[in-house]
């Protein structure tokens, strides 16, 4: 109602030409440094505590799931041939404590197909240690485990990974687009030849 003893036109002006806008369109100056000082609805408190909790629940986690790898490994006291043989010499390389298997400080696992693939499945496929590659999975299970062949174990289960795959980023160039042979009009148009040969015969080549 205000605006009716005026006498004006209305103007629209796109936001990419509006560079400089009406200065009085714009009201003074606000001076925001001191808005909502010392105001935070997130204690820091609050995050520490639960990150807190989730890394002792994790390390718990661990602690008994490698307690209980190394009760199955205990039961299990077989030893492979290389590994007794290592064992006798008494090198300093191997050693034998409590009916567990050490080589180079590691713990050896037995010829246990269940056993190693637990083992594979917990240093891949959890959310805290995301998939990793070969060589970081290699990495983190020879921080603690030893077997013979795990190098190549950890290549095959790596590669089998249905989400590593379904996952897995290509770094390849793109193939080119296929370019198919014209159909021919009629017939011997066009005729194509597969030499093969020489042959080997019982008496000598053909």
């Amino acid at each position: 109602m205000k605006l009716q003893d005026y006498d004006f036109t209305l103007k629209h002006i796109p936001g990419k030409m509006n560079t400089k806008a009406d200065i009085l369109s714009r009201k003074e100056q606000v001076n925001t440094k001191e808005d909502n000082k010392d105001v935070q609805l997130l204690k820091d408190k609050m995050w520490t505590r639960k990150m807190t909790a989730k890394v002792t629940m994790l390390r718990r986690k661990v602690i008994i799931e490698e307690s209980n790898i190394v009760k199955r490994i205990w039961k299990n006291n077989t030893r492979e041939k290389e590994i007794v043989q290592i064992l006798k010499k008494n090198n300093g390389l191997a050693w034998e404590e409590d009916g567990v298997a050490y080589m180079e400080g590691r713990i050896y696992v037995p010829n246990n197909k269940e056993l190693r693939e637990e083992i594979l499945k917990g240093h891949h496929d959890p959310a805290d240690i995301g998939h990793p590659g070969q060589h970081r999975m290699l990495e983190l299970l020879k921080r603690t485990y030893w077997w013979l062949g795990l190098k190549e174990d950890v290549k095959k289960y790596v590669q089998g990974c249905f989400k590593c795959q379904q996952n897995k980023v290509q770094h390849q160039r793109k193939a080119g687009e296929l370019h198919p042979l014209e159909i021919p009009q009629g017939p011997w148009q066009e005729i194509s030849i597969d030499i093969i040969g020489p042959y080997q015969s019982q008496t000598g080549w053909m």
